[in-house]
């Protein structure tokens, strides 16, 4: 049985294959509902542990992940999961560096990488990618 997030619950976004991922800000409390099966967060340090299966991406806030080629894979393992898991993309606000994560799933599943930011701001957040070279990344995002 596939169990993947409720498309009208807060901070999902569905990608143009049709796959949820929720992105959301540690810093709230966790949404009413189901917990993630697999979450991503993106943090300048370790997040405490939680309940379920998650890897940390060490990423200051404002910036850029310290690992590309970590990021890259562990985006491709959650657009993966995302199929058939609750996926959770995560950061301290939930804008920039989840924002950031989001238009880089949204270019591995199809959306040029000049259109993924309006894309991720348009179905997520309109703040969603902060900085000039988050949008850079997310550009040259392989």
């Amino acid at each position: 049985m596939i169990a993947t997030w409720e498309p009208a619950a807060p901070g999902v976004l569905r990608l143009p294959s049709g796959r949820l991922v929720r992105g959301r800000g540690l810093r709230r409390p966790l949404p009413q509902g189901p917990e993630p099966a697999f979450a991503l967060y993106l943090l300048g340090r370790r997040p405490p542990p939680v309940a379920w299966e998650s890897r940390w991406l060490r990423w200051p806030d404002f910036w850029l992940p310290s690992d590309r080629a970590a990021t890259a894979d562990a985006l491709r393992e959650a657009l993966a999961r995302a199929g058939s898991e609750r996926v959770e993309i995560a950061c301290a606000g939930g804008q920039g560096r989840t924002g950031t994560a989001l238009a880089c799933l949204a270019v591995l599943d199809g959306v040029p990488g000049g259109e993924a930011v309006a894309y991720v701001r348009e179905h997520y957040a309109p703040h969603a990618v902060e900085t000039p070279w988050q949008r850079r990344f997310v550009a040259r995002f392989p």
